[in-house]
């Protein structure tokens, strides 16, 4: 019988796109180490930026035209520029520079060369690895503090000021408030509120020198501990906890002690980003930047909806939810009042 060729009506077009994925996550990690951004605010040819960099003139120009490929460049008669996404964010020294926190959330190189071992054997054996050193835990700090800058803090704050309670807040929680900048924000845009920036005891210690940065010091306390264990304070008209609530050993003991903490009428706005759907599938970004845990052994991540209902069974008397787009992915932003 005559074979004939198969009919096909689906390209495989995406198929490279994931090919070719790990190209654009070396071209962006090659041009932060290398600086490149900070002499492109204004267009330069490739011989100009290999001369001020003092690298190979040819290669330059491939890699600025790589660069400009994946749209982090724009090149206009042979001259390159920065788009508008670097000139934002990856300027060495600007004020929403995320150069420092890029790096750090590449995936696990590690992991991912032995992804076909540890899919055949499972997690590999882990030595004990020590406490964060407190330098470790400061570096990570500053980190946050580049991210909260570059929108997120802003966000936060448009979601507070739509909060009809606000103007009659007097006292709120950053509930694992990190630098303690979304606070900070918060407040400054109340005339009489104050907030507490509840945190481990290294993460306080450099909060209180972001409060002293940002003269903060007459609107914003510091609260030191655990919330898995200790006291989170009481008399509170809003507690905020963003990017948190994944930390807790028991999410509805966290809510629960939340709830108690809440004036009467008072507001618990969590955003949490690492809500799964579709069966721990989506949203991509959620499932590829916790595979590398996961397959070490560590799964996180609750399904969508986990923390509404929480707040409902901690007897929160109105519970809203809708799932944001956020500079820092996909979060679920859920809303409940005591």
């Amino acid at each position: 019988m005559e074979k004939i060729l198969p009919e096909v009506k689906l390209g495989y077009g995406d198929l490279y796109e994931i090919l070719i994925a790990p190209i654009k996550l070396k071209l962006l990690l090659t041009s932060i180490e290398l600086k490149v951004f900070n002499e492109l605010s204004k267009p330069k040819s490739a011989d100009a930026v290999a001369k001020t960099l003092n690298t190979d003139p040819t290669n330059t120009r491939l890699f600025l035209d790589g660069l400009a490929a994946i749209d982090l460049l724009e090149k206009t008669k042979g001259l390159y520029k920065n788009s508008s996404i670097a000139q934002t964010f990856l300027i060495e020294g600007g004020p929403t520079y995320l150069g420092r926190i890029l790096p750090f959330l590449q995936p696990d190189a590690q992991v991912f060369e032995n992804l076909t071992k540890l899919v055949k054997e499972g997690p590999l054996p882990q030595p004990e690895t020590p406490p964060f050193s407190e330098e470790a835990v400061a570096q990570g700090v500053v980190m946050m503090a580049d991210a909260e800058r570059a929108g997120y803090t802003q966000e936060a704050v448009k979601i507070v000021l739509e909060l009809p309670e606000f103007p009659s807040f007097q006292k709120m929680l950053d509930l694992g408030g990190g630098p303690g900048l979304i606070g900070m924000a918060i407040v400054a845009e109340h005339p009489n509120m104050k907030a507490i920036n509840f945190d481990l005891p290294p993460v306080a210690r450099k909060a209180k020198a972001y409060i002293r940065e940002y003269g903060m010091e007459d609107r914003m306390e510091i609260l030191v501990g655990d919330f898995n264990q200790d006291s989170i304070g009481e008399g509170y008209d809003l507690v905020w906890a963003s990017g948190v609530l994944q930390f807790a050993f028991d999410i509805d003991y966290i809510v629960k002690k939340v709830y108690e903490s809440l004036n009467p009428g008072g507001v618990f706005v969590s955003l949490y980003p690492f809500a799964h759907t579709h069966e721990r599938t989506k949203p991509e970004p959620v499932i590829l930047g916790l595979l590398s845990m996961a397959l070490m052994g560590h799964e996180a991540g609750i399904e969508r909806g986990y923390v509404a209902d929480s707040m409902k069974r901690a007897g929160f008397k109105s519970v809203h939810s809708r799932n944001m787009d956020t500079l820092l992915g996909p979060m679920d932003l859920d809303i409940a009042r005591k």
